[in-house]
Parts: C-alpha cells; structure tokens; sequence
C-alpha cells in the first residue's frame, strides 16, 4: 500500500448523504476527497488510457498562476509527448505505481515518492509499462523568464532530498525542498510539507503566494481565512494570494501535503 493517497474513483451508492466538506469561498476553496469521483473526471489530450481530476485552474479574482491535476494512467497507457503549451513548466509527484518518464529522450523511471521538474519548452512523455495504475499530480505554470536566468530539468525523488527544519520548532515543522528558495531561475515552487503531531505553523500567514496543498498523509485543523477546517489525505485546498493561513496537526501519525507557490519575480504593473 502506498503511503501516499491516490483517489479511486467509483461512485457512491444511491444511500450516501449528499452533505460533503467541499467548501468554495472568495479566499480559499477546499475539494474533499470523496468529490474525487468517476463522473468528474477528464480525458488528456495525447494521453491514452488515462483520466485525471482537475484541482485547479486560473480563474480571475482568485488564483491566477497555475493548474493542478490528479492523473491515472491504466497500464499501456500514457503520452509519447505530454506538454504541448509552448512556454509552460511543470512538476510531477508520483503517489502510486511506477511509470516511465522519457525527458528530453532520456529515460527515468519513476515510483512512488518520485519527482520531476520538467523546464518550459522541454519535451517529455509518459509510459505505464508496469501492471498496475499508476497515478501523479501535475502542477503547471506558465514559466516567467528572467534575463540572466533559466531553469533546467531534473529528476529526484521525496526519499532523495534531506527535509529543513523550520526555525526554532525542534524538527515538528519541516519543509522538503527540491529547489533553492534563492534560485531567481526558479518562479515556482512544489514542496513537501511535514508536521509532527503537535507541529503548528503558529501564526497566519499572508502572503502574495498562491498556494495548491494536496495532502499526501495524516490529518490536521487547517485555517484558511478565518474558518479552521478539518482536512484529510487525499484533500485538496486552493488559497488565493494573501489568505491567512495556519495549522494545529494533531495525530496520530505525521501531516504532510504538497504545496505550491509562485515566487521570486517582481509584481508586474502594466
């Protein structure tokens, strides 16, 4: 079993309750992991035998910088080119299976924990040559490019990069980093945020970062705006810039999410 959460699609029986945690406000919206049914899901251009829930999209008046996916892949399914928007980068994080990612006609295996950044105009596709699904989040951006600077593909994994303590919190809040946060190349960042139980971020954050958490493991109370909510692996939470934002992660086990924001780039005025 992965540890991991990927959605399995299905539909509930005609007994379930229609009351769900979905929440959709002006600053944040939260998509639950029982909306992750097979009636919602869409094809991918270019990809074959495979669906994918989409969590995020630019909308105006909200977040603006970046689309976010769940992607399943059946087995003999995939893309021979996956990206086809010129200037666009992305990341994938593999939370089950194992798949080939061909990177500028190079090859990389991927299994659960995998990571890859894959640079605006590089050309890269997907292959599920093993017997089981495999599934991804994909995150991508249209990449701002700054004179002098210019990100570069690569391929890691979440047990190759050593987490970062957070200041003064005694290893209950750490941040896996896959990129400098001073790297000017970089606009973005998909990071891996882990909490014991008991970690906190103690104060709400607000900030001009976008954010996507997809939670990967464990539960917490979460405050967006000024609602604290419940959410569990296998939730997704969409913050518009400057939403306050906390977290209290009470147990048992570890709380961790992926999380994106933009950054490093000057706020364009005109």
């Amino acid at each position: 079993m992965s540890k991991y959460y990927s959605p399995a699609g299905g539909l509930p029986p005609q007994t379930h309750l229609t009351t769900e945690r979905a929440i959709v406000k002006e600053a944040y919206t939260v998509i639950p992991k029982g909306v992750m049914t097979d009636i919602v899901t869409s094809t991918l251009p270019g990809f074959s035998n495979t669906r994918s829930w989409i969590l995020a999209r630019p909308i105006s008046g909200f977040a603006t910088t970046f689309s976010q996916l769940i992607v399943e892949i059946a087995p003999g399914g995939g893309a021979p080119r996956a990206e086809f928007e010129p200037g666009v980068e992305g990341v994938i994080f593999v939370t089950k299976g194992k798949v080939n990612l061909t990177l500028e006609g190079e090859l990389h295996q991927l299994e659960e924990g995998g990571y890859a950044y894959l640079a605006a105009g590089d050309i890269w596709g997907l292959e599920n040559v093993s017997d089981g699904v495999v599934t991804f989040q994909w995150i991508r951006k249209a990449y701002e490019r700054l004179e002098g600077y210019e990100a570069t593909s690569f391929v890691t994994s979440d047990a190759e990069v050593e987490p970062t303590a957070m200041p003064d919190t005694n290893g209950a809040w750490k941040t896996t980093r896959f990129t400098d946060s001073s790297d000017l190349a970089h606009d973005m960042q998909v990071n891996i945020v882990t909490f014991q139980p008991g970690g906190v971020i103690p104060f709400p954050e607000t900030h001009v970062m976008e954010h996507g958490l997809y939670v990967l493991e464990g539960k917490a109370m979460y405050l967006l705006n000024n609602d604290w909510v419940e959410v569990e692996a296998g939730d997704f939470m969409w913050l518009r810039a400057f939403c306050p934002q906390a977290c209290y992660a009470g147990g048992p086990g570890e709380f961790r999410y992926l999380l994106y924001k933009d950054m490093n780039r000057q706020i364009k005025l005109t």
